[in-house]
C-alpha cells in the first residue's frame, strides 16, 4: 500500500512536469515500463532511483523530499502482520496492508462484532468457532493480530471507523453471558470516541439493500487512490475498486446507514440489550 501511495506521488510530480515515462526511465538507468511499475505500486523503491527523479521533478527542498525518501524507505520494510504469517492467509495480509494506509473504513456486519471493536474473549470465542481444531497457540496468535489492529484506531491521529451492525450481531451470545456482556459494554465505550461511529439495524427495519452479506469499503487519504470495497469469504477475499463496484457498495451503505437507528441512539440501545443478558 505505501508503494502505491509513493508512486502516486511519483506520477503527479512527474505529469506535472511535463516528462515522459521515457524520460524518467533513462534518468534512473531503466526503462518506461520500470517507472509504469513504479508508479503502480507494483514494484519495490531504491532510494537512490526516488531521489534521482525527485531531482529530475524539481523537487529541491529537503523538506519536501525528505517525507517521500522516508516512505520509500519504509515501503520496503514488511509490515506488523509478516511476523504472523504463520496463522494469515496471503489474501487476508493484502487486507491489513490496505487498513494499515486507511484513513476511513465503513464496514457493515451481519453475524459478528467487527474484529477492530472486539475484545479479547470475544475475539478468542470467534476464533475457535472458525478454527475449531486451532491450538491454543495459535489462538492466541490470531487473537493478537486482533488487538494489534485495534491499536491504530485508538491511538494519536486515529482513522475513522463507521461501523453499522444488524441487531443479531449484539443479541447472538457468542462465548457466553459474560463474554457478551463484555463486548456490548465495550462497544459502548467505543462509540463515545470521537473517531467511531456505530450503528445497529433494529430487526424491525426489514429487509435492505446490504442484505448480501457483510462488506467494507476503505478510503484512502491519498487523493490519487480509489475507495476498495473489501468482502470477505471462508477460504478467500474480493477486492474491488471498480467505479461502478465501489458505487454500488456505497449506495449500499448509506441506505444502511439511513435505515439503522441514529448514532446518538447507539448508546440507550446497547445499554438496554445489556440490561437483558
Amino acid at each position: 500500500m505505501l508503494r502505491i501511495l509513493l508512486g502516486a506521488q511519483l506520477r503527479r510530480l512527474r505529469e506535472a512536469r511535463g516528462i515522459s515515462t521515457e524520460q524518467a526511465g533513462y534518468e534512473i538507468r531503466g526503462s518506461h515500463s520500470k517507472i509504469s511499475r513504479m508508479e503502480l505500486g507494483r514494484v519495490g523503491f531504491k532510494e537512490r532511483d526516488v531521489a534521482d527523479l525527485l531531482t529530475l521533478y524539481g523537487v529541491s527542498d529537503p523538506a519536501e523530499r525528505a517525507p517521500l525518501l522516508e516512505l520509500a524507505k519504509e515501503a520496503n520494510t514488511p509490515g506488523w502482520w509478516h511476523r504472523y504469517g504463520d496463522v494469515l492467509p496471503s489474501w487476508f495480509e493484502v487486507y491489513l496492508g490496505l487498513e494499515e494506509a486507511a484513513s476511513l473504513l465503513r464496514t457493515y456486519e451481519l453475524q459478528f462484532v467487527p474484529g477492530l471493536l472486539q475484545t479479547e474473549d470475544y475475539a478468542r470465542a470467534v476464533v475457535r468457532l472458525g478454527f475449531s481444531e486451532a491450538s491454543e497457540e495459535e489462538v492466541e496468535r490470531r487473537v493478537q493480530v486482533r488487538t494489534t489492529r485495534q491499536k491504530r484506531f485508538v491511538a494519536p491521529g486515529a482513522p475513522t471507523l463507521w461501523a453499522v451492525l444488524d441487531e443479531a450481531v449484539v443479541r447472538r451470545p457468542l462465548g457466553g453471558r459474560d463474554v457478551m456482556r463484555r463486548q456490548i459494554q465495550h462497544l459502548i465505550e467505543m462509540s463515545e470516541l470521537p473517531n467511531v461511529t456505530l450503528q445497529i439495524v433494529p430487526f424491525g427495519a426489514g429487509g435492505h439493500a446490504a442484505a448480501g452479506g457483510p462488506f467494507t469499503i476503505l478510503r484512502f487519504a491519498e487523493p490519487g487512490l480509489s475507495d476498495v470495497v473489501y468482502l470477505e469469504q471462508l477460504t478467500s477475499a474480493l477486492y474491488l475498486d471498480k467505479p461502478t463496484d465501489v458505487d454500488t457498495y456505497m449506495r449500499a451503505m448509506n441506505n444502511l446507514c439511513i435505515t439503522a437507528a441514529r448514532p446518538d441512539d447507539t448508546g440507550r440501545q446497547l445499554s438496554r440489550i445489556l440490561s437483558e443478558l
